[in-house]
This record gives structure tokens, sequence and C-alpha cells, in this order.
């Protein structure tokens, strides 16, 4: 799927925040062993999963830091669009783009550079192609952009809605429903399928720590 190559060295992040962290501002409901919770995120809960995400001051690259209190809103949308209200399967979301932007301070592949490999999970060409394809609203800016992966990337990047919400759309629509399920129980071997199977990397500490931060913040 995305990037095969972590970029865990890249990055620094986003604005401040004053008050204690609020993790759990909804409640939370169990269903057997999902639970789910309000598509709701936080600035608090993703500076708990990225405290870097505090500031995008000396941003590394230009134009592509964002702070976790920009970055909560577009997430909590992208829950919305795509209709996950799984707390297992948002805290996998969420630490996965943490940990391939190095705490949203990019949005471009840098390291090694990879033409048209971006967005916020830092998707692959081949899906950031599919990905633009299925947006009604980029008729027919994608018409003009398809077939051309920096286009395409640049076309994804323009709004925040779709830079932040590339994760959740390959999640529901390349993951398949087994995988999914077992994510959804929020056990560590479910999570360890999803980044195997479905995103097609390596499970390593970095990758974990993020994961093990975002379980606990969103209270799966």
């Amino acid at each position: 799927m995305h990037t095969q190559l972590p970029l865990t060295a890249l990055f620094a992040v986003l604005a401040t925040a004053t008050s204690t962290p609020n993790l759990h501002p909804k409640p939370y409901h169990s269903t057997g062993r999902i639970t789910t919770r309000s598509t709701e995120v936080t600035a608090n809960q993703i500076l708990a999963i990225c405290p870097k995400s505090a500031t995008c001051n000396n941003a590394p690259a230009a134009g592509e830091c964002a702070t976790a209190a920009a970055a909560a809103p577009f997430i909590s949308d992208a829950f919305i669009t795509y209709g996950i209200d799984s707390a297992a399967e948002q805290a996998a979301l969420i630490s996965l783009m943490a940990f391939e932007t190095g705490d949203f301070k990019y949005n471009r592949n840098h390291y090694p550079g990879v033409p048209g490999q971006g967005t916020r999970n830092m998707q692959s060409p081949i899906f950031n192609e599919k990905y633009a394809s299925s947006i009604s609203e980029f008729s027919p800016a994608y018409a003009s952009a398809k077939g051309n992966v920096t286009a395409v990337l640049d076309l994804l990047l323009s709004d925040g809605k779709y830079d932040f919400g590339s994760a959740a759309w390959f999640l529901t629509t390349q993951c398949s429903q087994a995988v999914r399920a077992e994510l959804q129980s929020g056990s560590l071997s479910g999570w360890q399928g999803y980044i195997s199977e479905c995103v097609g990397t390596s499970v390593t500490d970095d990758r974990k720590g993020y994961w093990d931060k975002a379980v606990k913040a969103l209270g799966v």
C-alpha cells in the first residue's frame, strides 16, 4: 500500500496545547469485543499520540506541516465520511498517519523521494490515483491530472479534507473484511494483521509505539 519505507527519521510537529488532555470527550459503547465511539477526534487526543504535533515552528518541509489542532477536524471529518466509529480502527489510522508523516510534518515522500507518493498515510501513487478517482468533487480536475502522479498528488493535497482522508479511504476500500474484523477487536494481532496484510509493510517497535499511544488516547 503506502510507503514501504518508514519515514521515522523525518520529522517534528505542531501548535502548543495549554490544557490537560481530555482523552475521552464522548461516551464509549462496547458491542462484544468491539468498542465504538464518536467520530470526533480532539487535538488533545492527537497530542497524546504525537506530542511533536504541537507546533509547526521550524517545520522541515515548507507547506507540509499540520498541527494537532489543524489535523483534528480533518481526521474527524474522514471518520464521518467513511463511517469509521470503531475506536480500534480510529487508533490504527491515526497512529499510521502520525508514524508515516513524523507527527504530521510531511505529506509528500522525501526519503527517498518517490514521485506522487504522499498524503497523510504516505500512500503510493497507484492508490492515490484510485483515491482521487473516487472523489466526485474533483471532476473535471481529475480528468486533467489522471495519469500524472505528481498532478494527482497535488490535487489530493489541495484540500486538507482529502489529504487527511486517504487513510480512512484505504481502510474501507482496500482492506478485507476479515482484516477489519480483527482490527476492530482492538487486539495486538488484529493491528499487526492490518499493518502487514493490508498496509503491506513491516511491524516495527517505532510503529507500534504510536499505536500503543493511540490505543490509550482513544480508550480502545
